[in-house]
Parts: structure tokens; sequence; C-alpha cells
């Protein structure tokens, strides 16, 4: 408000359903009707979370979705499909026509110009688009919408579980609230400890259960915490698998515990 105040227009808004660092999810309904207030564009950047949506148990994190002017997605992220695959859905098709269209006299043909196919050039920069969408389609035909939500599922389930097992350890604990299949928490044994100490201590766990080459993991710092990220995606990962991915993660603090790294 203090932007608008000095004479600054909003013209974009854009809320995230699975934030990539913590999968945080906005609340559409209220930024959407921010939007329509300031008529301005709101767009929806699901391309995480969105996948989860397939299961009726998740469609409540696209409460509000209706408000949107457009909303993007990437199966490649969770749904199987290949790196840089993303869908995007707009409301109202003609305004990306409007803006993005370009017809010299060369691009011109019957069928566009008579409006009997949709001429995706004029929905994009790039003039040209390789055939990405057959990927989709196969993986798609291939699993079918009960094997994937079965997937979705099951990752879930996998997350909740070594969840519980963090929470299950008083020298560890869960830094954000777990939605889907990612789980942020950190090493901490000590409370008294200055943030620094920890975050130190925690660069060193990871790289310990790294360099293993059994177990992958990654960071990030949300609110100046410096925090370890566990995702579970892949198709042929196993209670076993996270069962075993957490007693090594435990076997390393230990390990730097008695090391007295920090």
């Amino acid at each position: 408000m203090s932007d608008v105040a000095a004479g600054l227009v909003p013209l974009f808004l854009c809320a995230t359903v699975g934030t990539t660092s913590t999968t945080a999810v906005d609340p559409l309904s209220q930024l959407g009707q921010l939007a329509e207030e300031f008529d301005i564009w709101f767009h929806v950047d699901a391309a995480y979370g969105g996948s989860a949506c397939i299961c009726p148990e998740f469609r409540r994190y696209l409460d509000g979705i209706e408000r949107a002017n457009s909303l993007s997605l990437s199966p490649h992220k969770w749904l199987l499909s290949y790196l840089d695959c993303c869908c995007m859905w707009v409301r109202e098709p003609n305004l990306l026509v409007k803006a993005l269209s370009t017809n010299p006299e060369y691009l011109r043909n019957k069928r566009s110009d008579y409006d009997s196919v949709i001429d995706y050039k004029d929905w994009q920069i790039g003039t040209g688009r390789k055939f990405k969408s057959l990927r989709l389609w196969l993986v798609m035909r291939s699993y079918g919408v009960s094997n994937l939500q079965s997937h979705i599922r099951s990752d879930v389930r996998m997350a909740k579980m070594f969840e519980g097992f963090v929470r299950s350890d008083p020298s560890f604990e869960v830094v954000v609230p777990r939605r889907f299949s990612l789980v942020c928490f950190r090493f901490n044994p000590n409370k008294e400890h200055e943030l620094v100490y920890t975050e130190f201590l925690n660069k060193k766990l990871l790289d310990s259960v790294n360099s293993t080459g059994l177990v992958y993991m990654t960071h990030t710092i949300v609110g100046g915490i410096y925090m370890l990220r566990f995702a579970v995606g892949a198709t042929l990962t196993e209670d076993r698998h996270v069962i075993s991915a957490w007693k090594l993660i435990k076997e390393s603090a230990e390990g730097l515990l008695r090391r007295s790294v920090f």
C-alpha cells in the first residue's frame, strides 16, 4: 500500500502453491481478491504443488484458483515427465494472442486466417516449438490417473514417515511445516548455541551425508535459518530407503558430535 500511496501502479501479482525452498502455499482466495481490487494480473505458480492436486485430498491448496488469470504447473517436478515440461493455462487466451501474435505474409495460411486452428506461435515469444506435449501424453497414458495419484500419495506418506523420525529425536527439529513430500529440518543438539554455530554444524552434516553417495540432500535458508531439505520423489523409492537415509543422517550427526567439529 505504501507503493500505491507513492504513486506506483501495481500490475502483476504472483501466488505460489509449493515454493521451491519449503513448499509453502500462499492463500489464493485472499490474494485473488486483492488482485481484483487493484485490477491487476493474478498468476498462480503451482509448478511443484500443483501436481499433488490430482489427488482430491490436496485440492484445498487450489481454493481460490477461480480468481486467477493464469496458472502454471511443471510436470517434470513431480509428475514423472521430462525436464522443462511446463503447462500453462490462461483464462483469456486472446490477451496472449493480442500481445504476442506476429503475422508476416510468409506465415499466413487459410486455417489460421479463418481461426479454424490454434496457432501456438501467437501464444509464446518464439515462433516455433518442439512437440513437447507428446512425452507428457505418453506419461499420462502409461500411468493413468490412479497410478499417478498413487505415486504422489506414496511420496507424501514416506515424507511423513521421515518427518516422524525427525520429530522423535530431540537433537533434530522440523523447521517449517511439511505440506507435500519435502521435509525441511536441521540438526540442533544444543538449543543454546548461536545460529552461526548451528548453521556450521548442519553444513558439515550435509557434506558428510552427501559424500557417502548413498543419500543426496540439499539446503536452503529461510528467515536467516539454514536448514536441510529431504525430498521424496523417485518412482523406485521405498520405505527401506527412507529408513536407511535417516539412519545414515543420525550416524553422521553423531560422528560430528564425537569429533567436536563445532
